[in-house]
């Protein structure tokens, strides 16, 4: 009994200790939660880590794969882009052109590259054209957005010594000698759809030549090659300009700030497609958030800059601006688009 009580009193005595310290330990604010058992700060002053506040992307030069040749729009976008953000990212911003497949083969480069934000894609429309075509297993889907730069008309453009001078006197012409060579950037490019859509619109035949990217056929229309293209009019803005070449028209519901004096197809009333390409940056879709927030802001703030308005409205390309989360939503909306115009135009038998 004498050992009962005394184990009882032992029991009272190191519970009553327990109950002491743990009114020290307390905040005093009396809801009775633990205290922090760290010591505060002096100043006030923020104690949360660099990796909890930020991130240090960029440690190194980034890459910016462009799936087309050099010197054509997507390559001159992509390298005055990259020129404007580099001093917001802090690191050089190298470009390398990925060609083949209409874009197939860089843009599935980028899909595949490491998801750590240092391979960044420039895409193109072609990225919600070829899925239909059966020519590229990737989709938007394989990709996470940076943001959207750029969108340009369709211009329908010959040799300056071509026997029509109005879209008109063109399409009569090839109405009378079908076949005529009209060529693209790529089986299935965009270019190949803005071919196919007038053909449909008008009732024309084009035998149709692929160029690994419009500045490759807008060579072979100045080496009288071919016939016609229907490109961008930064890829021909210069020739028309020099007199070698000269526009008919562009695909789109409003005149082009580039030729403000070309008319559209639909002020000649022709109902043909309004295709043309969007240009805007990518990484692989598992890129961490902070990432692609810190590569989002970078490009974006490039995109603003004196420089790269001045040298986008120099060379007729026109800008449009989508930050990440808008951008990935027209790249749906494109992909969707093109899933029922291809299939109209027979292009994906």
């Amino acid at each position: 009994m004498k050992k009962f009580v005394a184990s009882l009193f032992f029991v009272c005595f190191i519970l009553l200790l327990a109950a002491c310290g743990g009114t020290e330990s307390t905040s005093d604010d009396g809801a009775g939660e633990p205290a922090d058992t760290e010591e505060p700060a002096e100043n006030g002053e923020d104690t949360t880590t660099e990796s909890e506040s930020e991130t240090s992307f960029p440690e190194q030069n980034i890459t910016l794969i462009v799936p087309f040749d050099a010197g054509g729009g997507t390559d001159a976008t992509a390298r005055a882009l990259a020129s404007a953000a580099e001093k917001h990212l802090g690191v050089s911003v190298g470009v390398v052109n990925r060609t083949g497949g209409g874009g197939a083969v860089g843009m599935s480069e980028g899909a595949n590259a490491a998801p750590d934000g240092y391979t960044v894609t420039m895409v193109t429309v072609e990225l919600a054209t070829l899925p239909h075509l059966g020519l590229a297993p990737i989709t938007y889907e394989n990709f996470a957005g940076i943001g959207q730069m750029n969108f340009d008309p369709a211009a329908v453009t010959v040799p300056a010594d071509a026997p029509y001078d109005t879209l008109e006197e063109f399409i009569e012409y090839a109405k009378e000698n079908p076949g005529l060579q009209m060529g693209n950037s790529g089986t299935g490019s965009i270019w190949h759809l803005a071919g196919a859509s007038i053909e449909q619109a008008t009732g024309t035949e084009f035998n149709h030549v692929p160029y690994d990217g419009a500045a490759p056929a807008v060579t072979a229309l100045l080496g009288g090659h071919i016939d016609v293209v229907p490109v961008s009019p930064a890829e021909v803005l210069t020739h028309v300009e020099a007199g070698t070449l000269k526009t008919l028209a562009v695909m789109s519901n409003e005149r082009s700030p580039a030729m403000p004096d070309v008319p559209t197809f639909a002020e000649l009333g022709i109902d043909a497609v309004a295709v043309g390409p969007w240009r805007g940056l990518t990484v692989p879709k598992d890129t961490p958030p902070e990432v692609i927030e810190v590569l989002t802001e970078a490009f974006s703030k490039g995109a603003q800059e004196e420089e790269f308005i001045e040298f986008m409205d120099n060379n007729g390309l026109g800008i449009v601006i989508l930050d990440g989360p808008e951008f990935e939503a027209m790249m749906q909306e494109s992909h969707d688009f093109y899933g029922e115009l291809i299939p109209e135009l027979g292009l994906n038998e």
